[in-house]
């Protein structure tokens, strides 16, 4: 790797090596120094009376599907950029990290009352599919230029609500690059009127869902279990706490909340950095992982042989990320990490989000299942602290 000892070099030092690896100009390093204006920021919410900055780092070691990439971070917490950049390493030993993702369907929700026949509302609906996926397509001509759009619908009806039965409608919706909030909202909001008319119920809430279980990226590394060893601990033993630690998340969810926690903390930096929705990532993840009716752990981790004794870790989460519109390309940080990153499509940023959170989590429960937390994550808090105070 090209980029290896950028924390032995000054921050200037540090921007000139990966200016001259991604091949930067003076204009990117503005944006990082400068972040956005006040009149920029007018543009993007209400109210504003400033600007709020976070460091913006980069993490390193990162082969994803044998492709090197640099890893742009905007987090305020210590260690996250070096465990991973660490743990990335161990994953390289291995071959890196392996990724894949499903095309990038998004869940716009119609919620129907006042049936009086479920099932005959259903026929009906089913009936006249072509019809509403037609008026779904009215909207939005460049995405669906693309190959995007409305592509099916479903239906899912709930007999007993506290208010009655009730059928959600959902439009699956491919948005190609674009996150596809906007674009999924416009499109079950333009149809609610003829649900209507084809069933006689009544329409109330019109919107995407963040559960996006039809947008989904997963990410596998294998780690040499020789390179786990540590502490005066063989590379066996740690490999076998870490599996010890990812059962404890998979079985508790008192545990699983913090070890998911540690997921999102890698992928929420980048999200930040990229300008993206972060929250409704995490919303996402979260309903995702408690999908069986019990919160667990995101990844799995478990020991293999496979031409020798390696650690195997799989992350597989739905991930709802665009590289078009929203902040993504009004912000100018996030135009420049999009630079660092190759200007990959939603579903490649999707991939290197989830290996990112697969090194995060292997960074976290290494550490936890070795020397503790207080050795390493929490002594460069106490560092952070104590130069606050002098």
């Amino acid at each position: 790797m090209s980029l290896t000892g950028l924390y032995k070099l000054s921050q200037t030092e540090r921007w000139q090596k990966l200016a001259d690896y991604l091949d930067l100009n003076q204009d990117d390093y503005a944006t990082l120094q400068d972040g956005l204006s006040a009149n920029q920021a007018e543009l993007m919410i209400e109210n504003v009376i400033g600007r709020f900055s976070l460091p913006f780092g980069i993490a390193t070691n990162f082969v994803i599907n044998g492709q090197e990439t640099v890893i742009p971070m905007v987090i305020e917490e210590p260690s996250i950029v070096a465990g991973m950049s660490y743990a990335a390493k161990l994953a390289l030993a291995g071959g890196g990290f392996r990724t894949e993702s499903s095309q990038p369907l998004m869940i716009g929700q119609i919620q129907l009352l006042g049936l009086t026949n479920m099932a005959q509302a259903i026929d009906q609906l089913k009936l006249h599919e072509e019809d509403l996926l037609q008026a779904a397509n009215q909207h939005h001509q460049t995405i669906q230029r693309l190959g995007g759009g409305a592509k099916s619908i479903e239906y899912r009806p709930f007999p007993d609500t506290p208010v009655g039965p009730m059928l959600i409608i959902h439009v699956l919706y491919d948005c190609r690059d674009a996150m596809g909030a906007n674009a999924v909202n416009t499109t079950v909001e333009s149809i609610a009127p003829l649900v209507e008319q084809i069933t006689g119920g009544r329409v109330n809430l019109r919107i995407l869902s963040n559960l996006t279980d039809r947008r989904m990226a997963s990410a596998e590394c294998l780690v040499p279990v020789d390179k786990l060893a540590r502490h005066g601990l063989t590379g066996f033993e740690v490999a076998e706490r870490i599996v010890e630690a990812w059962a404890f998340a998979e079985v508790d969810p008192y545990r699983a909340a913090t070890h998911n926690k540690g997921i999102m903390n890698g992928i929420d930096a980048v999200l930040v950095a990229t300008g993206n929705d972060w929250r409704a990532v995490e919303a996402g993840a979260h309903a995702y992982t408690a999908r069986s009716g019990q919160y667990r752990s995101l990844s799995r981790w478990s020991l293999v042989k496979q031409d020798g004794s390696y650690l195997k870790g799989r992350l597989n989460m739905p991930l709802s990320v665009g590289t078009v519109g929203g902040a993504t390309k009004t912000h100018p940080t996030a135009r420049t990490t999009m630079k660092i990153l190759g200007q990959p499509n939603a579903q490649l940023l999707a991939e290197i989000l989830v290996a990112v959170g697969l090194a995060q989590n292997l960074a976290a429960i290494r550490a936890l299942a070795t020397e503790g937390i207080q050795q390493g994550h929490m002594r460069l808090h106490a560092r952070k602290n104590d130069s606050v105070i002098q």
